[in-house]
């Protein structure tokens, strides 16, 4: 049998330490008795266990302000869900706060007994989501990607969410075995055809509930930066209106998505129908402003999770 190294024997430590502080609710000198440590060495590996990320916390606590914005940007966008989470002043982070929300939804649903299907984009702030999700038993779902699963040099897209997805949910997963942009329309209309692509077209389209990322526009933008576009595209998008994009279908600054050759070559479904089903955006911070003001007023999302300096700035615009 291998020997197990002391960095792996101190976490397996700081884990159950973790465990006991925060879950079983035990006080640090109940730690250091079960474990037959110090005081000190009990708040250290608990310390350690918040460090290293071994330990996720949700708060359930409903605060006050936030509700009171959910209700405002409910009633003034028509939104059939929102949560808004309370925002970190000092936080640099685009996903903090948002993520742990989007993963306390997306398990809500697939915790329903009756089957449904569960689309899903890509990106940052979905795959922190994802990776916050419990393993679950619910076989009865299914669950689509939105968008292409490959690169532009044909490796697995480094964000992907449905294959993250896969490891903790025990569901059926339909990826997209495209790529999110096509060369050409005709490209695009090609690989549609395949009844292994028909298939997942006809899932998304008939989604329970989707959870999307805004996308913000401009040469250091995801859809740029991870080689979809080219900044002289992105250049010419922004100049003829696009204001966002959402799975890289691009819309202006009303939310009615552009008549433009990009779109023709966007690979990924089309965003589901919001008269059928819930469709959820998942956004927040000044770079996202301009794209989530453009698809709250277009109607592109009924649902929302965001914080509470973006949820402000969506009601003062």
């Amino acid at each position: 049998m291998a020997r197990r190294s002391d960095t792996e024997s101190r976490l397996d430590d700081a884990a159950r330490a973790g465990w006991l502080y925060y879950v079983a609710g035990r006080t640090q000198d109940e730690i250091a008795a079960a474990m037959g440590i110090s005081r000190q060495s009990a708040q250290r590996l608990v310390s350690l266990a918040v460090a290293e990320r071994l330990i996720k916390v949700r708060v359930d606590h409903p605060i006050a302000a936030c509700l009171e914005l959910s209700s405002a940007l409910k009633t003034k966008f028509d939104l059939a869900y929102v949560e808004v989470v309370p925002s970190d002043p000092a936080g640099t982070s685009s996903t903090v706060g948002i993520a742990e929300a989007a993963a306390a939804e997306i398990e809500r649903w697939l915790k329903n007994v009756e089957p449904i299907v569960l689309a899903i984009g890509t990106g940052r702030t979905l795959k922190a989501a994802v990776d916050q999700l419990p393993p679950m038993e619910c076989p009865q779902h299914r669950i689509v990607s939105l968008t292409g699963n490959i690169g532009p040099d044909g490796s697995a897209a480094y964000y992907n969410v449905i294959f993250s997805m896969a490891d903790a949910i025990k569901a059926r997963h339909f990826p997209m075995p495209l790529p999110v942009l096509c060369s050409s329309a005709e490209e695009r209309d090609l690989l549609h055809g395949q009844p292994i692509v028909q298939s997942t077209l006809k899932l998304g389209a008939m989604a329970n509930v989707t959870f999307v990322g805004i996308g913000e526009l401009g040469v250091d933008a995801p859809l740029c930066v991870d080689g979809f576009l080219a900044p002289d595209e992105m250049k010419d998008l922004m100049a003829s209106g696009a204001a966002g994009e959402i799975c890289g279908w691009m819309f202006d600054h009303t939310g009615h998505l552009l008549d433009n050759p990009i779109n023709d070559r966007v690979a990924s479904v089309p965003i589901p129908p919001r008269d059928s089903g819930t469709v959820i955006g998942v956004a927040l911070g000044k770079r996202k402003e301009k794209a989530l003001a453009a698809a709250l007023q277009g109607r592109l999302i009924n649902g929302l999770i965001t914080d509470e300096a973006t949820a402000e700035h969506m009601l003062s615009a």
